[in-house]
């Protein structure tokens, strides 16, 4: 209990306050860490993201993204008891890009207290415009790589690794802040009963044959690795002209390479090649979830082989990107990508579930295809932002 205004004549009490944490303070930043596992002890849906990964993002000396930028976590207690969090951040390397003033909000979670969440954000405005920062969006995390957006449908749906999940009252929570809808994306659900049609196949095979294209795949990590440098190239020449976006550093695609090559098989990591050049990509991964259930998202002393055990016998399998260069996806380009896709669920016999994850719902194109081919658009997630 905090005590406000105690030499006043009508001194009053305080149950609820928020503090900014202090990353040396190994309390505050445990309080920060471990608060999902309260808001979510009773939905078993929920997966708990990896404690390193986690601790990582609070450790200003080894974390990538402090390296050109700034964030502040905050905690809202109810006496000395933490019910909500929320992490507020500013990207300058995305604003550089962009010609922006924007702030990030990340990491939310909360109990269903309409003071806390008031307060949380309250916080976070102040210190966004005291860097300066004149509009607020999110949920939008440190790096391209983070998963994205508020989840508005698919609550008694598992989240594919990665992706954000959260309880549905965070929809109303969030909206009093004064936020409105930004953007939003879908993913969708793929079984193996699913009919894909030989002619897209073929259609593939016809257009890479004549603008001579071809798939480039890797059997091991060794060969996984090598193929990275083009990766990079790929990603950051597909964002010219965008805005939005944010383009890796060198830091960043370490951390992609390092995911890649521990939680990735290899086989499913594709890139479509014109001569030596990257113009398109397919990335797909086992789905570790159920594993980080188990271990409540620790891989340390024991958890790695459960982990290890899971990539090998997990069905489900996650697509978490498909892209082609601008000028490659007319004429049938995107047929590839497709083709790819499916033979990715079929070839190994391992998986029975696949799940396509955060397409733009202004992607209308490729959802139509997708929907046409019996993919069941069964998530979404939206971002929100609001002038500050």
């Amino acid at each position: 209990m905090i005590t406000v205004g105690a030499g006043s004549p009508r001194p009053y009490t305080v149950l609820m306050h928020i503090i900014q944490v202090n990353l040396n303070n190994k309390r505050q930043v445990e309080d920060f860490l471990h608060l999902p596992f309260s808001v979510y002890r009773d939905i078993p849906h929920w997966v708990p993201p990896l404690q390193m990964d986690e601790r990582l993002r609070l450790n200003p000396e080894r974390f990538p993204f402090y390296k050109h930028s700034h964030a502040a976590f905050f905690l809202a207690c109810e006496k000395t008891h933490p019910i909500g969090r929320l992490a507020v951040l500013d990207n300058r390397h995305y604003n550089e890009f962009n010609h922006e003033s924007t702030a990030f909000f990340y990491l939310f979670e909360c109990e269903n207290s309409a003071e806390a969440a008031n307060g949380l954000f309250a916080a976070a405005f102040e210190w966004a415009r005291s860097h300066g920062l004149t509009k607020i969006l999110g949920p939008k995390g440190f790096t391209p790589l983070d998963g994205f957006g508020l989840l508005v449908k698919g609550f008694e749906h598992r989240p594919a690794f990665g992706l954000p999940y959260n309880p549905a009252y965070y929809v109303d929570l969030i909206e009093a802040q004064g936020f409105t809808k930004h953007g939003e994306s879908v993913s969708g659900y793929i079984g193996t009963n699913i009919q894909f049609p030989e002619r897209v196949h073929e259609l593939a095979e016809r257009i890479a044959k004549r603008r001579g294209l071809r798939i480039a795949r890797s059997n091991t990590r060794a060969e996984l690795h090598a193929l990275i440098p083009h990766i990079k190239q790929l990603y950051n020449s597909s964002l010219e002209g965008t805005t939005g976006n944010t383009p890796l550093t060198n830091q960043e695609m370490d951390s992609l390479a390092n995911q890649l090559l521990w939680l990735a098989d290899p086989k499913l990591i594709k890139l479509v090649m014109k001569d030596d050049k990257a113009i398109g990509f397919l990335f797909a991964y086992p789905d570790v979830s159920a594993v980080l259930q188990k271990t409540q998202g620790k891989l340390f002393p024991f958890g790695w082989l459960t982990l290890l055990r899971e990539l090998r016998r997990t069905d489900w399998l996650n697509i978490n990107g498909a892209g082609l260069l601008p000028e490659y996806r007319g004429s049938g380009g995107t047929a590839i990508l497709y083709s790819e896709i499916f033979k990715s669920v079929r070839e190994s016999g391992q998986f029975k579930h696949a799940e396509v994850v955060q397409i733009g719902v202004e992607n209308e194109a490729m959802q139509r295809e997708m929907e046409n081919f019996g993919i069941d658009f069964y998530k979404m997630h939206r971002t929100y932002v609001r002038e500050l």
